[in-house]
């Protein structure tokens, strides 16, 4: 039979390479525009249940006013108008940046939030530390020994630390390190004299770690930290779980290699290749997850910083939530939802920059 290449018939021309930097760019692009239906619909969401309740001003004041008082009240704050007229001035707010004004404190709840709001970015912070130092170094250590003893022992710690809850761990670390050891503080964000000391400077940041390096004093970060330690890790160790488990099952993947294989052909010990050759293909997958974990951490922040009386949104959440003050708890869970779109966003561009398949 005659070949092509003889017969003179010329073989199919190859498709032109797609640029990378341009698939990146429209990835991006596709991204960021998909932020504003996410952050439209987490709003409209937050919204309505809200209103599954009745009006605010019944649901926060409704027992202790005379009925023509509360009537007077509801008319003068617009809730006896219809839903989609409240609606759309409400989404009017928001994308101007006005979340309302509490009923409870009458404060605006862009200062509740920029208040408070510090506190819980600071345990997040500390929370992904414990998390990346636990899970990580154990995942691999999970996969080195695979089907074997230790393998099998932080198998069962992962489902433990992911599966207990924030609330009971966080008062059996409170039982144990406070109480019975009485090692570590079990409230507050810093002692007294910390706090005293941050608040006397000029425009404390809320972010206690870095106004207590501006204090100059060495014990007061020391504080600062010694009192994160509990809130941290009852946090921390349920995203660990997370990451120890990921990071277990892609690392025995990338084990099966082919590089892998060459590595030990060569001679290479099997723990080289996992800490020096393994580990970082398996660590991509932790990148795609980080934004669902940051909506895990803000949810379980609420518990959290209410164990610890860690003064931060979650805090104030559940002190709006037992006052029904639905105004505050509408505005703070609809600024939450749009750090968890936004944090989803940043991401997955990194995941994006690091992993060239997530883009096509």
């Amino acid at each position: 039979m005659t070949s092509l290449a003889t017969s003179g018939v010329a073989s199919p021309p190859k498709a032109p390479k797609r640029p990378s930097g341009g698939g990146l760019w429209r990835y991006i692009l596709w991204r960021a525009v998909l932020i504003i239906p996410t952050v439209f619909i987490l709003v409209t969401m937050v919204f309505l249940l809200m209103r599954t309740i009745g009006d605010p001003i019944t649901a926060s004041v409704g027992g202790k006013l005379p009925p023509d008082e509360l009537a007077k009240r509801i008319h003068d704050a617009g809730y006896d108008r219809p839903v989609l007229t409240q609606y759309f001035e409400y989404l009017g707010q928001v994308f101007t940046g006005n979340f309302g004004t509490t009923i409870s404190d009458h404060r605006p709840v862009t200062e509740v939030i920029v208040t408070f709001g510090s506190a819980t970015l600071e345990l997040a912070f500390f929370t992904l530390i414990v998390a990346f130092a636990v899970g990580i170094p154990l995942g691999m250590l999970a996969a080195y020994y695979r089907d074997r003893g230790p393998d099998a022992t932080l198998r069962v710690f992962a489902i433990l630390t992911y599966a207990t809850p924030v609330f009971f761990s966080g008062l059996l670390m409170k039982l144990i390190f406070g109480v019975w050891l009485g090692w570590l503080p079990v409230s507050g964000r810093a002692s007294i004299g910390t706090e005293l000391q941050i608040q006397m400077l000029d425009s404390p940041s809320g972010f206690y770690l870095i106004d207590a390096f501006r204090t100059g004093n060495m014990a007061n970060v020391g504080d600062v930290l010694v009192h994160a330690i509990l809130p941290a890790l009852t946090l921390g160790l349920m995203t660990a779980g997370v990451f120890l488990r990921l990071v277990r099952t892609n690392m025995i993947g990338t084990l099966g290699r082919e590089y892998i294989d060459s590595g030990r052909s060569r001679g290479v010990k099997e723990f080289r290749l996992v800490t020096k050759h393994a580990y970082r293909p398996a660590l991509i997958p932790i990148i795609t997850v980080i934004g669902m974990q940051i909506a895990m951490l803000l949810a379980g922040a609420v518990l959290t910083e209410t164990t610890f009386e860690w003064k931060g949104l979650g805090f104030q959440l559940a002190h709006y939530l037992a006052a029904r003050d639905f105004i505050a708890v509408q505005g703070i869970v609809a600024l939450l939802a749009v750090i968890v779109a936004l944090s989803n966003f940043v991401v997955d561009v990194i995941a994006a920059l690091i992993d060239p398949r997530v883009r096509y």
